[in-house]
């Protein structure tokens, strides 16, 4: 009964072991590549042909023509330093990345704007010569007292460039009187510059700060003097400026100006003038207002400017700014200071106008 049952599996083995699995794609048994069109096989021969030409296109040298094409824009750093300082100051005023102290004091527009027109003429016009410069303290607070001459306060400027210029950019904080700040456009560009009113409490805050304050205390009397009586020191007033040194305990200096006094020599003063135009005075000279404008123009003399030894005057007790006498003496002082060094150098001087 099982022998049928042993042969089906004989059979189905000996069938098993004769097959064979054919593949699919095997070879021999490969699909033929169908016929290309013509038309497409150019197509793709132009596709080909452009893309070798764009790829010598990009690694071919670039031949520039004269004038053709933009203009090679130069970087900031190969720029003159005038240029570069010009394009951030301009950088500065136009985000307001600027700083402004508590006086109006704006330190870049002055070292900008205000200082390079001034330094031309200390340089260029009036020639300075500076001495005395070890005398100006390299940092810390001091109080400059100079003569005052010369119609215009040119003086005050020529100092403040020479104190600038000479010290590594130390700025000259000057006390001026309430007139200069009542001008249109004069008062805001004397406060932008550093300068502000002469009052004690102005000047105290300032050398309590470590400033350089200058004081002028001779005032309109001197520098409206007439020409006549020139390089003889006016009046100091009541000695302000020394309580105010003396409170701060800082060194006076007295500073000597040799050469403005024949910038304008004044010969005359129209007080009527002066008075209707709100002025202490309205000056007459050989040229103004004969020449008009042209009047105005300074004569071009030789400068000289010196600082003298400083005053010191921190050895004083605080109770000793209370003290009349130790003031009108150390006012005394700096003023007859101030004098003899005007004599001195008057005497060395063979020309107002070389020197």
């Amino acid at each position: 009964m099982s022998r049928p049952h042993d042969d089906f599996e004989s059979e189905a083995e000996t069938v098993g072991a004769e097959a064979q699995v054919i593949p699919l794609h095997g070879p021999g048994r490969e699909k033929p590549a169908p016929e290309a069109d013509p038309a497409t096989t150019a197509a793709a021969d132009l596709r080909e042909d452009d893309a070798a030409q764009d790829d010598q296109a990009r690694t071919a040298p670039v031949v520039a023509f004269p004038g053709s094409g933009p203009a090679p824009v130069a970087p900031v750093d190969a720029l003159p330093e005038a240029a570069r300082s010009a394009l951030g100051f301009l950088r500065d005023r136009l985000t307001g990345d600027y700083t402004v102290d508590e006086f109006g004091f704006d330190a870049e527009l002055t070292d900008a704007v205000i200082l390079p027109p001034l330094r031309a003429l200390y340089n260029k016009w009036f020639r300075v010569d500076t001495f005395g410069i070890s005398n100006l303290p390299a940092e810390g607070g001091a109080l400059l007292v100079s003569n005052h001459s010369g119609v215009l306060p040119l003086d005050a400027l020529m100092t403040s460039v020479a104190v600038h210029d000479e010290t590594a950019g130390r700025h000259l904080r000057g006390l001026g009187a309430d007139l200069v700040f009542q001008v249109p456009l004069v008062g805001s560009f004397a406060r932008k510059s550093g300068q502000t009113l002469a009052c004690n409490a102005d000047a105290e805050r300032l050398l309590r700060q470590g400033e350089l304050v200058g004081v002028w205390p001779e005032g309109f009397k001197g520098i409206g003097k007439p020409f006549s009586a020139r390089y003889k020191l006016q009046r100091f007033g009541r000695g302000g400026f020394v309580s105010a040194a003396l409170r701060a305990g800082v060194p006076i200096i007295p500073v000597s100006v040799i050469g403005a006094e024949e910038i304008y020599p004044k010969i005359g003063d129209i007080k009527v003038l002066a008075r209707m135009l709100g002025l202490p005075y309205f000056p007459i000279t050989p040229f103004f207002p004969l020449f008009g404008a042209l009047g105005a123009i300074p004569l071009p003399t030789k400068w000289t400017i010196e600082f003298g030894e400083p005053i010191r005057t921190d050895s004083y007790d605080p109770e000793a700014v209370d003290d009349p006498m130790l003031v009108f003496t150390l006012t005394d002082q700096v003023r007859e200071s101030i004098q003899q060094t005007l004599y001195r150098r008057l005497s060395q001087r063979k020309s107002v106008f070389r020197g």
